[in-house]
């Protein structure tokens, strides 16, 4: 599973102080109260995140009607994640310069408009385009290279409004949560947005596929539009930078002025610190050996589990179970295993799921998988995105954000082309379809353990305890 769903940090200096004061303050009810802003960030997610859901299942079932080499069904996710490679470092410049919720406003409504030029340009082809029974059972000659394109192109554009959505989110919720709250507001909107992701929004994709190909990306640009609205709702101040941009990290080092100078600065900062650096190298192998598996899903739903459309929705909810699991129980399972241990149980625990699906030809057990690796990706999450919200400096958090998920979110693409890239490389050397499409699943689900082994000397508890006393945080 992919880890770094939706999440969240400060959009004013001010207000992220005294959200600490008060948790400073440990009042006895304290950790009950998130407050009215943070539930409209969490509706507001959870709308698009429904959106999202039914994109899960609309994009690659859509590519799968349009095409069905494995390349080019990889390629589609890969545009996607593309711009976390391309678009990262300047979003964290863009991010600390500005206020953040109206970036995300501003995001959305983006994402609104363009997913109703993909609703468009479906519907003028949907006459041409197999029903998605047809396109299950691989009744596609050829590729609609004109439809192929428009959702390359769109899907690249959306990827980099989501770049910039997603690290002005996950700079915004300090200022809405005191520090004390965090790990329990992310594991508590981690889940709310699996549910609509990855339990409401497939199945309804599922169903409203079927009345017409163009009908769920229209209910995903509306999602995207009421998400805007809501996020406008929330009342906070406007932000206000605590220093100029040039400037180094630690306060040392002059590292230039102006766009390159801030990136540089955010780079410098992660690449110094002794244990964001390996978490970030981390996450990213973990998301390149995940997205490989990912990115060839639905070949893989369609061809060896046999599912029809609404089985791969209902195969997709597996993540959405786990993930609310996930949510609910990450801060506990954290103080129960530790922060490092927890990171390691991840990683062993996704492997095992990722070999073990790869291993099997019905789809009931394979959901069974997803439910119990997202467990566990959550559990990741919440820990490392909570602890990057507390270590950072606010005038630094969006562009060392970014560069931390430049690390993670960038290998996605890779991945999606080296799970495409196994699956044509067995077959060229006569694996046949099904083992080659089985390939990905274990090929990278053993990986895992080459991961197990990089990471679990390099992330520690004591190393995550030594760097929160050193940002003189509160321990968790």
């Amino acid at each position: 599973m992919t880890t770094e769903p939706h999440a969240t940090e400060p959009s004013s200096p001010d207000l992220a102080d005294s959200a600490r004061a008060a948790g400073a303050q440990k009042l006895p009810d304290q950790e009950e109260r998130l407050g009215a802003n943070y539930y409209k960030l969490m509706a507001a997610s959870t709308i698009s995140n429904l959106g999202d859901g039914i994109g899960v299942i609309a994009y690659p079932w859509l590519a799968s009607a349009v095409t069905r080499n494995p390349i080019l069904i990889a390629g589609v996710a890969a545009a996607q994640r593309l711009p976390w490679l391309l678009f990262t470092l300047p979003a964290g410049v863009i991010t600390d310069r500005n206020d953040r919720r109206r970036l995300m406003v501003g995001s959305n409504v983006v994402r609104a408009f363009l997913t109703l030029g993909v609703a468009a340009a479906v519907m003028l082809r949907q006459d041409s385009l197999p029903s998605p029974d047809e396109a299950a059972a691989g009744e596609v000659v050829g590729t609609d290279v004109g439809l192929y394109l428009v959702i390359v192109a769109a899907t690249m554009l959306l990827g980099m409004a989501e770049v910039l959505y997603d690290n002005s989110a996950q700079t915004f919720m300090p200022a809405i949560v005191s520090q004390p709250n965090l790990e329990k507001a992310n594991g508590r909107l981690w889940s709310v947005e699996m549910v609509a992701n990855q339990f409401l929004g497939p199945p309804l994709a599922g169903v409203v596929l079927l009345v017409a190909f163009s009908l769920p990306f229209y209910i995903d640009a509306a999602t995207f539009a009421v998400s805007a609205a809501l996020i406008a709702a929330i009342a906070t101040t406007p932000r206000v930078r605590a220093r100029p941009p040039a400037g180094s990290g630690s306060g040392d080092k002059e590292v230039g002025v102006g766009w390159v100078g801030e990136a540089k600065e955010g780079f410098a900062w992660l690449w110094r610190h002794p244990l964001l650096r390996p978490l970030a190298i981390s996450l990213g192998l973990f998301n390149l050996l995940g997205n490989g598996v990912f990115a060839v899903l639905v070949l893989f739903a369609q061809e060896v589990l046999d599912t029809s459309s609404t089985e791969f929705a209902v195969l997709m909810t597996g993540g959405a179970v786990g993930g609310v699991v996930g949510g609910w129980s990450a801060a506990r399972l954290a103080r129960l295993f530790g922060d490092g241990p927890s990171l390691w149980i991840a990683v062993a625990v996704n492997g095992a799921m990722t070999t073990a699906a790869g291993l099997v030809s019905q789809w009931p057990i394979v959901w069974v998988t997803f439910a119990v690796s997202t467990v566990f990706a959550v559990l990741w999450n919440v820990i490392t995105v909570s602890f990057r919200q507390t270590v950072i400096p606010d005038d630094l958090l969006g562009r060392v954000n970014s560069v931390y998920r430049l690390f993670g979110w960038g290998m996605i693409p890779i991945g999606a082309i080296v799970g495409g890239l196994i699956v044509t490389v067995s077959e060229s050397f006569g694996g046949g379809r099904e083992l080659s499409l089985r390939m990905p699943f274990l090929v990278l689900g053993l990986a895992h353990v080459l991961l197990l082994a990089y990471a679990a000397p390099r992330l520690t508890s004591a190393k995550f305890a030594a760097a929160r006393i050193e940002a003189g945080a509160e321990p968790t």
